[in-house]
């Protein structure tokens, strides 16, 4: 058991303060301290004076030049106004999220992709994987109740991966999961049917409850080539681009995962004490997890693959795709630090290449 990753200042950096420890991270962060584009990488991108940040802009489709074999144009249409826009670029590089970026180039249909920009190996779409969740464990600890905390932590505990590591796990499934834990005082909610009435019980409410933890399983989906996205026929938004629809389904080895995901949860809990403890096998629904990813897979083949090893699509030398759509293994961690690994070595690559005259 390791203490959770996460991305916040200790200490002020650049303009930055550090993190006090307020507790509502998803609220936004007052002095920058939790790392987001707002606070960090597009001021630092303004800093340079080659940022143009346009706000209210609906990318609606890509052009390709079979000439050129490049992207020649993004159009764009202006979310108040709905007045249709042109812009032109050496470089286009899109990183939209998974279902965002595969829906723009699934609409850039022309003669020589008719089912999708960068689409020749008929993999745009295919092979959406996201994180199995929703499962677990819950346990009541008893003792140190003269203890409580101070503050909020952004994050908490994890558990990595500990499952088919080693060859003799004998479990009967692939690969693993991970837990990200917590260990929290109880509220009044856990006790406000108990019986009681007036300032007594107002008084035993204000009291923190007994100590309880929570292991969150988030497993490795395989790919599947029939778990897919695609363009409706018919539905489209206000801005006439056509909607996205889904076939998703858990497979077997996700089936099979969800039960050793709950039992492996609530034997830790009872062996570190716990005086009651549960687990849950219902997985969340796809795309519970918002870890969307794989619709656009990088690879060696361009037959069986729409990006090569720098993001940089296969048949389309300017075009680079960077968030989850590239990835070919879901593994079972939180995904955001590896795209944006990805997308600051695929920018320095094609920086290399722009400059060498080779895009």
């Amino acid at each position: 058991m390791i203490m959770g990753r996460a991305a916040v200042l200790t200490q002020p950096l650049n303009g930055r303060g550090s993190c006090h420890y307020c507790g509502p991270c998803h609220r936004g962060c007052s002095v920058g301290a939790y790392f987001s584009s707002v606070s960090s990488t597009l001021p630092a991108a303004e800093k340079t004076g080659n940022l143009t940040l346009r706000a209210h802009s609906v990318v609606e489709s890509l052009e390709y030049d079979a000439t050129t074999g490049k992207v020649s144009a993004v159009n764009v249409i202006d979310a108040e106004s709905h007045e249709k826009l042109t812009f032109k670029s050496k470089l286009v590089f899109l990183c939209a999220s998974t279902i965002g970026s595969t829906q723009l180039l699934l609409n850039s249909t022309s003669e020589h992709f008719p089912n999708g920009l960068a689409n020749g190996s008929g993999a745009l779409g295919r092979y959406l994987m996201d994180h199995n969740s929703g499962l677990g464990g819950f346990a009541i600890l008893p003792g140190m109740e003269d203890r409580f905390y101070s503050g909020n932590r952004p994050n908490n505990v994890y558990i990595p991966r500990f499952r088919n590591v080693k060859d003799e796990d004998n479990t009967d499934f692939v690969r693993g999961y991970g837990f990200q834990g917590v260990a929290f005082r109880m509220g009044w909610s856990a006790s406000y049917k108990a019986p009681g009435f007036g300032t007594a019980l107002k008084a035993r409410l204000r009291k923190p409850g007994t100590w309880a933890m929570a292991l969150m399983g988030f497993g490795e989906t395989l790919p599947q080539k029939d778990n897919c996205m695609f363009l409706h026929p018919s539905k489209k938004d206000q801005y006439g681009i056509p909607q996205v629809s889904f076939n998703f389904n858990w497979h077997n080895n996700e089936l099979k995962m969800r039960k050793d995901v709950s039992s492996q949860a609530v034997d830790m809990l009872n062996a570190a004490g716990a005086t009651f403890a549960f687990g849950g096998d219902s997985m969340e629904d796809p795309g519970g997890a918002i870890h969307e990813m794989g619709t656009a897979r990088m690879g060696r083949d361009p037959e069986t693959s729409v990006l090569n090893q720098w993001n940089q699509a296969h048949e389309v030398a300017n075009l680079f795709v960077t968030d989850g759509s590239a990835m070919t293994s879901s593994s079972c961690v939180n995904p955001s630090l590896t795209y944006m690994a990805l997308t600051a070595r695929a920018c320095d690559y094609a920086v290399k290449q722009l400059k060498a005259g080779l895009i």
